[in-house]
C-alpha cells in the first residue's frame, strides 16, 4: 500500500477518545468484535494500515490508536529517528523505566472498555508492535481483553544483558493481575525474529511468568534488519496466526 496519507487511510474513520487525563486520535475501520492495533514506530503507516485491514476484513471492528507520527506517512530514517525521539522523552509512554506500567496504558484500557461496551463479542484483541508491544500485555489487566498480542515486544529498552533485557514494563501490581489472567486461561500470543537485538529476553520472561499460556512463535532471521513481524519486515505466515488468534478468541 502505499500513496498519500489520506490514500492509505481512506475507509478509516477518524474520531477523539479521552480517557485517564489523555486524549489521541483514532481510526475505526470494520464490524463485529473489537480488536484495537496499536502502532510501532515511527506511526501508523501503510504497512500498520494494511495489516490492520486485513484484521478489519476478517470480521472485527478494528480502532487504531494514533500515538506518534503522522498516520499514513511511509516510513523514512529521518521520520523513525523523530518519532523515537518524541517517545523516549513522553511522560506518556516510558521507554526506560522498570517495573512501571507506561501511563497510556489506562488509556488504551479505556479505548477497549468502550469499545467492547458498544460492539458487544466475547471480549477484545490488541496487538502491539514494538514500543507498544507490551502495552497490549498491560491491557490484559481487564478482564475484557481475551486475546492479547505482543509483536516484537521492545519496551522498556533493553541495555545489555541487564534487567532491563527482560523487563516487561509492568508493575508489580500489574504483572500480578495478568498472571493471574494466564492461570485463568487467558493466552497470549508473542512473536519476534530470532535475531532482534532489540528484544532483549523477553520471551524468557514471558515464558517464566505465563508458562504454557505464553504461545510463542520465533522466526529464524533472514537478515540483521530483521525486527517488525508484521509490517515492514512482514511474514505472511505471521500475519495470518495473529489474525487467526484474535478469530480463535473473538468470532465466537
Amino acid at each position: 500500500m502505499s500513496g498519500s496519507p489520506n490514500e492509505v487511510l481512506a475507509g478509516w474513520e477518524r474520531a477523539s477518545f479521552t480517557a485517564a487525563g489523555f486524549t489521541h486520535d483514532t481510526y475505526r475501520r470494520g464490524t463485529g468484535p473489537g480488536a484495537i492495533v496499536i502502532h510501532e514506530i515511527p506511526g501508523i503507516t501503510p504497512a500498520v494500515t494494511r495489516f490492520a485491514n486485513e484484521v478489519a476484513d476478517r470480521g472485527f471492528t478494528v480502532v487504531m490508536p494514533d500515538l506518534v507520527g503522522t498516520p499514513g506517512k511511509e516510513v523514512s530514517l529521518p521520520y523513525t529517528v523523530a518519532s523515537l525521539a518524541k517517545v523516549c522523552v513522553s511522560s506518556e509512554i516510558t521507554a526506560w523505566a522498570l517495573n512501571r506500567t507506561t501511563p497510556v496504558t489506562a488509556w488504551l484500557r479505556a479505548v477497549a472498555r468502550a469499545l467492547h461496551a458498544e460492539v458487544g463479542g466475547p471480549g477484545v484483541g490488541a496487538v502491539g508492535m514494538c514500543f507498544s508491544g507490551g502495552f497490549a500485555l498491560g491491557m490484559m489487566v481487564d478482564e475484557v481483553m481475551i486475546a492479547p498480542v505482543l509483536s516484537q515486544p521492545s519496551f522498556p529498552m533493553a541495555r545489555g544483558s541487564g534487567a532491563a533485557s527482560g523487563n516487561l514494563g509492568l508493575s508489580p501490581d500489574d504483572e500480578a493481575a495478568v498472571i493471574r489472567r494466564a492461570e485463568a486461561g487467558c493466552e497470549v500470543l508473542g512473536l519476534r525474529f530470532a535475531g532482534d537485538r532489540l528484544f532483549g529476553t523477553r520471551f524468557d520472561t514471558l515464558r517464566d511468568k505465563l508458562g504454557d499460556a505464553f504461545i510463542a512463535v520465533e522466526l529464524p532471521s533472514r537478515s540483521r534488519l530483521d525486527h517488525s513481524v508484521l509490517t515492514e519486515h512482514r511474514d505472511d505466515a505471521s500475519v495470518r496466526r495473529v489474525i487467526d488468534f484474535l478469530a480463535e478468541k473473538l468470532l465466537v
